[in-house]
């Protein structure tokens, strides 16, 4: 079935894959990529952050980077100043604008937007290896998103994901 990985083959609890189309089915797809693999990036931040290390200089003429650091995620985010959150904010539509606007839409038989993320030639790639690759990432993605789930609930309700139970 189309939308199962390895290990768990068949797990569909929504029966999303067997919902609609196949332009369902790609659109459900090309938002579960874009979707995770910015939790990839936010996990990945999320840690950086966390762990202290920064940028050198000042974010704003009165907030430093190294001041952001000190904090916890969350009340980092919270410090910037909302001139910079505009700034993300307004990179994001810009990019998110330029994807699904290229040539014909993934949806109806285009390729799946590469602005944001350059294409890679695999015409060299056998059929097979590809496919657990990309297995593999969307693998990796999903694990990506529960745990900035995590992040948020442990930040939101003290002791909710015992794994991160006592970290700062």
């Amino acid at each position: 079935m189309p939308g199962y990985t390895a290990p768990i083959k068949g797990f569909d609890p929504l029966s999303l894959a067997t919902v609609g189309s196949d332009e369902t089915l790609a659109w459900f797809r090309a938002a579960e990529l874009k979707h995770s693999r910015v939790a990839m990036l936010a996990t990945t931040g999320y840690i950086v952050q966390a762990a202290g290390y920064h940028f050198p200089g000042m974010l704003s003429s009165d907030v430093s980077f190294e001041s952001l650091s000190s904090m916890k995620p969350f009340d980092a985010w919270d410090a910037v100043p909302d001139a910079g959150k505009a700034q993300i904010l307004g990179t994001i539509f810009i990019a998110e604008l330029a994807s699904e606007s290229q040539g014909t839409h993934y949806m109806k038989g285009g390729s799946f937007p590469t602005v944001v993320f350059p294409p890679i030639d695999f015409s060299g790639v056998p059929a097979d290896t590809l496919k657990v690759k990309q297995s593999r990432e969307l693998n990796n993605c999903r694990l990506a998103m529960i745990a900035v789930m995590s992040f948020i609930a442990a930040n939101s309700v003290p002791g909710s994901v015992p794994a991160l139970a006592g970290l700062d």
